[in-house]
């Protein structure tokens, strides 16, 4: 086989409409799991409690909630039948929901008792999560790795890291200048409102492809038989991607769900700040994730994912020492282009790899790994640290605690453990997806 270059690598094209819905789906999705991941948590804990254990809980009911949903959910897809396709419905009255609900969520906080707004809350962002995980999570992402090949999963990886980080941008930039200046309510409507008309709008644009439905065991049966050993070995480079996917999530968990409350109440940087932090650090993102994504295709994947452990590492050690604005940025971009760059070529990888026929099904697999496992595990870890090294404060007459920096050791020893499941993965699975873009120009030579 000749040395990669340009002339002898062939990409699959997907269509002009496919990329519009991609990148619209894409980027109003990742807003919402924006607000969620972030916003959500500084939420209840600047209007209900400081105590970091029921943040612990509403990330973990999160995470089973979207799991078990993109599981049957996705299950179900694949056998769907209808006038708009497999995956559409799912996507636009996901969407719609999906958007009404995250605007409605902050109206929970009103609800006395305390402990009662508290159980609201993990209730409502449940709720709300059902709907995303089934519009986003299952049918989302099986629609795309529907319509992709191996030849451009790593592009329209790249094309998705952009809409994350465009999401993050929006979520992140304009968050703290409006909560600062209108309130969370305000804040929860504009991008909620904006998530609901991209699903109405997706309704007039999405094209989903017609595909046989090949007959299927009972669904619970096939989603038992996802898990057993057999199909574990029959597929091993996907759970090995998985179990790296899971040990990288976990450490990055540990600390996640209070990064922003100890940006804000230990550095001591406001919620406008964060902001700027966003805005300066996401336009870099876009620029390198365009320009990764577009010669991926080049890398041995294996020796991609080898490195991101160590240096999630050394970006974990250095936010120990942040002190001031200045430090935090610079940490925190090197710490953001890693994650993307991961994320580009892992989960091209794992698409590369899910069963034939099995699309939807597996996306929730992916969730188990990716969400539940990460979430489950991690946020208790980072509630006990903050617990066991936070600093004792009072909010509205509650007790409870500032994060400190040792959470970031914790999470950087963690991460370190994801480099064990891609050594048993062999050099020659890293770079398949070259070798099918060079089978295409040698197709279309022969032609």
């Amino acid at each position: 086989m000749t040395e990669d270059t340009p002339s002898d690598i062939s990409i699959s094209s997907i269509g002009r409409r496919n990329w519009v819905m991609i990148f619209m789906l894409g980027i109003s999705g990742q807003i919402a799991w924006a607000v969620e991941n972030t916003w959500f948590n500084t939420f209840v804990f600047d209007t209900l409690t400081p105590d970091p254990q029921p943040i612990a809980w509403m990330v973990a009911a999160s995470a089973i909630t979207a799991t078990l949903t993109a599981y049957v959910l996705g299950a179900y897809s694949d056998r769907t039948k209808s006038k708009w396709g497999r995956r559409k419905p799912y996507i636009v009255f996901g969407y719609i929901f999906w958007g009404i609900l995250t605007a409605i969520f902050p109206t929970v906080s009103s609800l006395q008792p305390v402990g009662f707004a508290i159980i609201m809350v993990i209730v409502a962002d449940s709720v709300m999560t059902f709907f995303g995980s089934a519009a986003n999570d299952a049918a989302f992402n099986a629609w795309v790795t529907d319509i992709t090949d191996t030849t451009n999963r790593d592009r329209l990886q790249g094309v998705l890291s952009v809409t994350m980080l465009i999401a993050n941008l929006v979520a992140l930039g304009l968050a703290g200048f409006i909560i600062d200046s209108y309130g969370y309510f305000v804040f929860f409507y504009t991008l909620g409102g904006f998530v609901t008309l991209t699903g109405i709008i997706s309704t007039l644009i999405i094209e989903d492809p017609v595909t046989e439905i090949t007959e299927r065991k009972p669904i619970f049966r096939d989603m038992v038989d996802s898990l057993r050993p057999k199909t574990v070995r029959e597929n091993k480079t996907l759970y090995l991607l998985l179990g790296y996917l899971a040990l990288t999530g976990i450490a990055m968990q540990i600390s996640a769900p209070f990064d922003f409350i100890y940006i804000e109440h230990y550095l001591g940087i406001s919620k406008t700040m964060i902001s700027v932090l966003g805005a300066l650090l996401i336009p870099v993102g876009v620029v390198l994730s365009l320009i990764y994504s577009s010669k991926s295709h080049k890398f041995n994947r294996k020796k991609i994912l080898a490195v991101v452990p160590f240096l999630l590492f050394l970006t974990s050690i250095g936010m120990y020492f942040v002190r001031d604005f200045t430090w935090l940025v610079i940490v925190y971009l090197p710490l953001s282009l890693i994650g993307m760059i991961a994320t580009i070529t892992l989960f091209a990888w794992i698409q590369d790899n899910y069963p034939e026929g099995e699309i939807g099904k597996f996306q929730g697999i992916r969730l188990v790994f990716m969400v539940l496992l990460p979430m489950v595990i991690g946020p208790p870890i980072g509630a006990f640290i903050v617990q066991t090294f936070g600093i004792p404060t009072i909010l509205n007459g509650i007790p409870g605690f500032i994060p400190t920096p040792e959470i970031f050791i914790f999470r950087g020893l963690v991460a370190l453990l994801a480099i064990i499941p891609i050594l048993f993965i062999s050099k020659q699975e890293g770079i398949k997806h070259k070798l099918k873009a060079q089978e295409n120009v040698f197709q279309i030579e022969q032609e």
